[in-house]
């Protein structure tokens, strides 16, 4: 749970309350009035959407389950990516690395692991790869995006 605080035009106030709505799972806003009183100052207590039984907030978050439901086996993944020498490795290549380090630190691979903190890096390289604007657990997005391409293969 965390509060969230915005200022803004009164003629935006309903957008914004609107948007808050869509996002998040968020109390009643209290709207006041600014000292001058051009703009409002508008609090909400809010959490993140609750997953649904789709494991998803809004369709856009799978649970691990679900975003590697058809996954390769990790040896069989390991094998891909070490087909493809430095030169070749684009945006597939870090996504395939960075699920299957998702998988094996989720305890999700047998005979595989991998470190938390190892997994966290290769979600960040792949966010910074994709200049993505990225809020939420970085993993999240790596689960999101494999299963977004899965689903396109």
């Amino acid at each position: 749970m965390f509060e969230i605080r915005i200022i803004c035009d009164p003629t935006d106030t309903d957008r914004i309350v609107a948007a808050l709505d869509r996002t998040f799972t968020a109390g009643t806003v209290t709207v006041c009035p600014t000292r001058g009183g051009k703009r409002h100052r508008l609090y909400v207590g809010a959490d993140h959407s609750p997953t649904n039984d789709a494991g998803n907030a809004t369709g856009d978050w799978p649970t691990p389950e679900a975003a590697y439901a058809n996954a390769p086996s990790a040896g069989d993944e390991m094998a891909w990516l070490l087909g493809h020498p430095y030169g070749q490795r684009g945006r597939e290549w870090w996504l395939r690395r960075a699920a299957v380090n998702d998988r094996m630190a989720l305890g999700m691979t047998p005979r595989y692991t991998s470190s938390e903190a190892n997994a966290l890096d290769l979600a960040h390289r792949l966010i910074e790869m994709d200049d993505a604007a990225v809020t939420c657990d970085p993993r999240a997005y790596v689960r999101q995006q494999y299963a977004r391409w899965a689903n396109s293969h």
